[in-house]
């Protein structure tokens, strides 16, 4: 009797520990899960990337972490899908890659004030040190010591990812996460066409990728007077014809379209904004532009190129205007006006989206040269 009551106690008792120690098991294994993320990972130094399973990153004093809701793709991104020239110099693999996006703040750093858990948030991606005579005299945005998000530090092609406070630009809790999710490249055509001073002005834009398109929206919310636009993407010149571009010109179907714009215009346009960069679009710009007029250069030229300054800039006495990314804060609170007033209404530019599962489909889209996108959207399921 005494030995079946201990066996049966013995049993009860294996019983009990079985379902603590599996018990315990799904416990750690969930715990261990819920600290992994799935991201957009370029893990090694050639063309392509990856959906990897990777560990939540953890904020610094002064940093944040948001769980993302929505990411875009940028000009940038596809260098880095592609593995050109430039990412082969710039990108150092293994990393995150992607820095337009949108998210909730769902921890903040020790040393955070102005920023809570819960707030919405959008990214300035041009991360300053604080310290260098530009971000010291308000010139953050083109800090000596500038690193950006997902180029020179891990990006938010993820679930979650960390962002300094000091990039953090707050959004009203109405705001479409497709909208809030391309601020950041609303706003480098914001910036561009605030500089130029367009109202009342002829004014000719260089591009027809999803920045161009978004210049066209905001030349033509605050007063150009005409509005070329020049590109070589019929898609995408309708887009920008959406936006506001008065007069589109496909570069590789109308041969004359240099001396057509001088003798519209009289001499030349007031103003161009180079949205492409490349020496075709430099050449065409300075052709075009009149005398003591305003070229304000956005597009990167992918190497250096010959160009006649003294004929193209000193006789003519031009200025020109470099654009690096976004005034830290003025362009931000422009855009908002811009935004919420239904000033320029940005969703034509958005031409595809896709859930953040299916991000390869997406920037091969994105690096398709047989089907044509402007904006792509990654929604975070």
């Amino acid at each position: 009797m005494v030995k079946f009551l201990f066996d049966l106690t013995f049993a009860s008792l294996s019983h009990i520990f079985g379902i603590l120690a599996r018990y315990s098991f799904k416990e750690r294994n969930h715990k261990e899960m819920s600290n992994k993320m799935l991201a957009a990972m370029k893990t090694k130094p050639s063309a392509g990337a990856e959906l990897a399973v990777i560990d939540i990153p953890k904020p610094k004093p002064d940093e944040v972490l948001i769980k993302v809701k929505a990411a875009s793709i940028c000009g940038t991104d596809k260098h880095i899908y592609t593995w050109d020239k430039w990412s082969q110099g710039r990108i150092k693999p293994p990393m995150v890659f992607g820095h337009e996006c949108c998210g909730e703040v769902v921890e903040i750093g020790s040393f955070v004030k102005g920023i809570k858990v819960g707030d919405y948030i959008s990214a300035e991606t041009h991360v300053p040190c604080g310290h260098c005579y530009q971000c010291r005299t308000g010139d953050m945005h083109v800090c000596r010591n500038v690193s950006i998000l997902g180029v020179d530090r891990n990006g938010i092609f993820a679930e979650y990812a960390v962002v300094p406070e000091i990039c953090c630009w707050k959004n009203d809790s109405s705001l479409s996460v497709e909208i809030a999710s391309i601020q950041e490249p609303f706003g480098n055509a914001t910036y561009t066409v605030m500089e130029s001073n367009v109202s009342a002005k002829k004014i000719a834009i260089i591009g027809d990728g999803p920045i161009a398109a978004f210049a066209c929206g905001v030349a033509h919310a605050v007063g150009a007077a005409r509005i070329y636009n020049l590109g070589m993407i019929e898609f995408n010149l309708e887009i920008c014809r959406k936006m506001g571009a008065d007069i589109s010109i496909n570069v590789t179907q109308e041969k004359n379209y240099r001396e057509r714009i001088l003798e519209e215009t009289d001499g030349g346009v007031d103003i161009v904004l180079d949205m492409a960069g490349n020496k075709a679009a430099v050449h065409d710009g300075f052709a075009i532009l009149r005398r003591m007029g305003t070229f304000t250069a956005f597009g990167i030229a992918p190497a250096p190129f010959e160009f006649d300054m003294a004929e193209s800039v000193v006789f003519k006495g031009a200025k020109i205007i470099g654009i690096s990314g976004r005034k830290m804060f003025e362009t931000w609170y422009q855009l908002r006006n811009l935004l919420d007033t239904g000033k320029v209404d940005p969703r034509p530019v958005i031409t595809h989206r896709f859930p953040f599962k299916d991000f390869i489909k997406a920037m091969d889209l994105a690096t398709s040269h047989k089907i044509p996108s402007s904006k792509i959207v990654l929604i975070m399921e």
